[in-house]
């Protein structure tokens, strides 16, 4: 048995949280004592969803990026971290593993102060951030950890050639007893519980931000929107999620804008959820008929393992980290990410074409099922074990292994 701490920066359901408490959760099911850490409003604070997994929440004052900028945000999230685990034995756990750069910084500063001998973080994907802070933030994730984890070989390939370190990979997985096609019984109670009727629904999850693309999609929607409107299915686009630490406030302008010149109305041609509660995704899935993801990065695509899983249609982007598990026209339709007509193009075909639709429906589940949590629980127990043994044997070259998670 190991005793694993996880470290995250959130409370909040964005996909780095979600890949922790799943991890957590699993690892914990394997046998192994495991403490999840995160920032939170208070100590008396619990996480989107309840878990099983002990934890704790280290508070930090949330303060308006009006009155405060997001490099001293950063910094002083990393101090707070760094600060509370001062105070942590650091004998009181094997494995001290992040999944976000302020809970890396905060541990590369503990170890280079004596307290630990070494830790693990898994990079989910290399952002293309501005702000000074977050550059160096994420910079120092990468290259001072002991050991890193990737959860693709596109990651693995990018951390590689762009600051020349070696990572290991291990895949996500996915709820498989969460997330399954819905019956027609389900999926009606599912849009009558929405408030959805017989509309054909594209879903987006992942809230209005450059990553997400949700300015092309709206553009690609809007241009496509009046043909199938005559069709006599109106079609109608979900955006759901938006919980960030960053302030994506200029990109959400240009969003609101783009649709206020629209012809597009809210609550009719285009829902704005915003964060739903944990219990409400399967709900959503149930309800979609596509889901409408052309985001232009990604670490793997927790949101399109569970869309697949749940037997509904993908469209997504062309990209190599999709390429590692999907196929267009095979089990999801990609898409060039950067063309507002390629995105309209495969929306429009995906209500057209009935056949397509059907066999991706069919396709998903069959791939979803190749990515277990318990499989990638597995592979994350293979990599500390051998971690352990490198300490042991007072060895710290990285290692280069490719631990996959399957069915």
């Amino acid at each position: 048995m190991l005793r694993i701490a996880l470290f995250t920066y959130s409370t909040k359901p964005r996909g780095g949280v979600v890949h922790t408490l799943a991890l957590a959760e699993h690892l914990q099911a394997l046998g192994h004592q495991v403490h999840v850490f995160a920032l939170g409003k208070d100590q008396r604070s619990e996480f989107f969803r309840p878990t099983s997994v002990s934890f704790t929440l280290i508070p930090i004052e949330f303060i308006p990026l009006d009155q405060e900028t997001l490099d001293d945000r950063i910094q002083r999230y990393i101090q707070t971290y760094y600060q509370y685990l001062l105070k942590v034995s650091p004998d009181a756990f094997d494995v001290y593993h992040a999944q976000d750069c302020v809970s890396a910084n905060a541990l590369w500063r503990l170890r280079e102060d004596g307290v630990l001998t070494g830790f693990v973080r898994t990079v989910h994907h290399v952002d293309d951030f501005t702000s000074p802070s977050l550059i160096e933030c994420q910079k120092n994730s990468i290259l001072r950890p002991d050991y890193r984890i990737v959860v693709s070989r596109h990651w693995q390939k990018q951390l590689a050639d762009e600051f020349q370190v070696d990572s290991s990979i291990i895949y996500n997985g996915v709820n498989l007893d969460r997330f399954q096609p819905a019956t027609p019984a389900e999926r009606l109670a599912a849009r009558s519980q929405l408030g959805l009727d017989d509309q054909f629904v594209f879903l987006n999850i992942g809230g209005i931000e450059p990553r997400k693309n949700s300015v092309r999609l709206l553009r690609a929607f809007q241009a496509v929107q009046p043909a199938l409107n005559a069709q006599g299915r109106r079609p109608v686009l979900l955006f759901v999620g938006g919980d960030t630490l960053l302030d994506y406030s200029p990109y959400r302008n240009e969003f609101f804008e783009v649709f206020d010149r629209s012809h597009l109305q809210i609550d009719q041609d285009v829902f704005f959820p915003g964060v739903v509660a944990d219990e409400q995704i399967p709900l959503l899935y149930q309800a979609a008929d596509v889901l409408a993801f052309p985001s232009v990065k990604e670490g793997w695509g927790l949101v399109v393992l569970e869309a697949m899983a749940s037997g509904v249609p993908v469209l997504t982007s062309d990209l190599p980290v999709f390429r590692e598990y999907l196929r267009s026209e095979e089990n999801a339709l990609l898409v060039d990410p950067a063309s507002d007509a390629a995105i309209s193009a495969a929306l429009r075909r995906l209500v057209d074409d009935h056949e397509l639709r059907h066999r991706l429906a069919l396709a998903g589940p069959a791939t979803a099922e190749k990515f277990s949590w318990t499989a990638t629980a597995k592979a994350h127990a293979e990599f500390y074990d051998s971690i352990q043994a490198d300490t042991l044997a007072n060895q710290v070259p990285q290692k280069c292994l490719t631990l996959e998670g399957g069915a």
